[in-house]
């Protein structure tokens, strides 16, 4: 028997990523046996370039990253994106409109597109702590005065679930929304999701959706499952991603990807 499959995708936050931000090296090793078996690895990742790249470079990976929700495909090797789809800002201030009619205001932060994106932060957002880089603004203007990936709300008392809910109900077709991670609501482009951006890259591989194995943790990786042969959602996925992968593993604290990649590099 040969591995039976020849990409394997991962999230990062919750998946690939331990809770200290750092990947194990016994998963570090079992992505690597799998890498020598012929199958190849793809970062897909709600966070944009910025954000993404200093753990690339720790993991010394030099392929396709996903980033951005699936707005951007970013060649690690060569430090350059191949793809990059912007959020209609006039599109999002109206769906935010729309949004606020219904829940009342929200808090906002924004994605800047680029390689050197950064993320502005208005006020009342609250940022979660670590390594990722935010600007402040006091003027929420200035968060549209650039071309954008993504919005991110927050409200001050629903929380993520019925956030996400009543913003998808607001917003109609004019853009999407995602619950990204804990306290990460987000509005995209219309259309966009983790799976546009993954099949876009695999496409670069010469790799099928049926050659692909993914492992994830939150609703915004559902698409990525669907478009996936075989999805994997991690112990301490979200109810919502769980009820549609092919199987479940162990946590992102618990080498959950080690523990299902070693099992079918036995088996093959």
């Amino acid at each position: 028997m040969t591995f039976p499959y020849k990409l394997v995708a991962t999230d990062l936050d919750g998946t690939l990523l331990r809770d200290d931000h750092t990947v194990s090296a016994r998963t570090r090793e079992a992505l690597d046996a799998a890498a020598a078996a012929g199958a190849a690895h793809i970062i897909v990742t709600g966070r944009a370039v910025p954000w993404t790249r200093h753990i690339l470079d720790d993991l010394g990976y030099e392929g396709l990253a996903v980033c951005a929700q699936g707005a951007q495909v970013y060649h690690a090797g060569e430090g350059r994106l191949l793809t990059s789809l912007t959020l209609d800002r006039q599109l999002a201030g109206l769906a935010l409109s729309k949004v606020e009619a219904e829940v009342g205001p929200l808090a906002l932060a924004a994605s800047r597109d680029g390689l050197d994106g950064e993320v502005l932060v208005g006020p009342g957002y609250r940022v979660q702590e670590g390594p990722h880089p935010a600007v402040f603004v006091q003027d929420p203007a200035e968060m549209w005065a650039a071309p954008l990936n993504k919005v991110y709300l927050q409200h001050p008392e629903l929380d993520d679930d019925a956030l996400a809910k009543a913003a998808r109900a607001a917003v109609g077709n004019l853009v999407d929304v995602v619950m990204a991670g804990p306290g990460v609501v987000e509005i995209l482009p219309l259309g966009l999701s983790k799976a546009t951006g993954l099949s876009l890259a695999a496409r670069r591989l010469g790799v099928k959706a049926a050659d692909t194995i993914a492992f994830g943790d939150m609703p915004n990786d559902i698409p990525m499952f669907a478009w996936a042969r075989h999805g994997v959602a991690m112990a301490n996925a979200h109810d919502d991603l769980k009820a549609v992968a092919q199987e479940t593993t162990t946590s992102n604290e618990d080498d959950g990807i080690a523990v299902v990649l070693e099992r079918l590099l036995r088996d093959s």
